[in-house]
C-alpha cells in the first residue's frame, strides 16, 4: 500500500516542499505579497500558494524553470507594458529562475489587486 503525498497546510510548508533551487525565490514572493497585502490570508490552494481576502488576490507556484505568478487577467492587462520582457498569458506571468524576481513590479501588481478587490467590495454593497 502506498502512502498519499501530504498536501501542505501553510505557505511555509508549500515553500519547504518545493525544489531547493526555488525556495529562496518563493520566500521572496511571499514576503513581497505579504508586505503589499498584510491583511490577506495565505494558504495553499489547488497546488498554488494563494493570498486572498474574500476573493483571491494573487497566487504563485514553483516550476522547473520559472516561478508562475497569477494575479488575474485584469492585472496582466493593466501591467502589459511592464510585463513585455516576461512570458505571460491571459492570467499568468512567468519569472525565470535564473533572473532576480522583479519585486517592485510584483508589489505594484499585488497592490493593484488589493485596490481592485476593495472596489469590487464597494460595488457589491451598492
Amino acid at each position: 500500500m502506498t502512502s498519499k503525498k501530504t498536501r501542505p497546510e501553510s505557505i511555509a510548508e508549500y515553500i519547504n516542499a518545493a525544489p531547493k533551487e526555488t525556495r529562496q525565490k518563493l520566500s521572496e514572493m511571499r514576503a513581497c505579497i505579504r508586505a503589499s497585502a498584510p491583511w490577506s490570508q495565505g494558504k495553499p490552494e489547488v497546488g498554488n500558494a494563494t493570498f486572498s481576502r474574500r476573493r483571491i488576490l494573487v497566487t504563485f507556484a514553483a516550476f522547473k524553470n520559472h516561478i508562475g505568478f497569477y494575479p488575474t487577467p485584469s492585472a496582466v492587462r493593466a501591467f502589459a507594458n511592464d510585463l513585455s520582457k516576461f512570458a505571460s498569458a491571459e492570467a499568468s506571468i512567468q519569472f525565470p529562475l535564473e533572473k532576480p524576481l522583479p519585486l517592485p513590479l510584483i508589489r505594484k501588481i499585488t497592490e493593484f489587486r488589493v485596490r481592485e478587490s476593495i472596489e469590487e467590495d464597494k460595488n457589491w454593497r451598492t
